[in-house]
C-alpha cells in the first residue's frame, strides 16, 4: 500500500510520524540543514503554512539543539534525520 503524504494528527508514543510518506536526505549534520530539508519537503507535499511553522517551532524549541531537532524530524517525517 503506498504511503500517504497526508498528515496524521500527532505521533503516538513509538507510533508513525505525521507525514510518513515524506523522506529527507541531509548530508550535513547541521540542525539548520535538517530543519530546512523538512520544511522544503512539507512545502512540496502541500502542507499548510501553519503545519510548517509548527514543525519549525517544535524543532527549534530549545535553540539549535541537534537532539531536539532530530527528535522533531522523526516525529514529522518518515525518512532519516541525516
Amino acid at each position: 500500500m503506498p504511503k500517504s503524504n497526508k498528515p496524521r494528527s500527532k505521533r503516538a508514543e513509538g507510533g508513525s510520524p505525521r507525514y510518513p510518506g515524506l523522506r529527507i536526505s541531509v548530508r550535513s549534520g547541521s540542525p539548520w540543514a535538517m530543519v530546512a530539508a523538512v520544511r522544503q519537503e512539507l512545502r512540496l507535499a502541500g502542507a499548510p503554512p501553519e503545519e510548517i511553522r509548527a514543525f519549525s517551532d517544535q524543532a527549534l524549541s530549545a535553540g539549535v539543539d541537534r537532539e531536539v531537532v532530530r527528535q522533531a524530524v522523526e516525529e514529522w517525517v518518515g525518512g532519516p534525520a541525516g
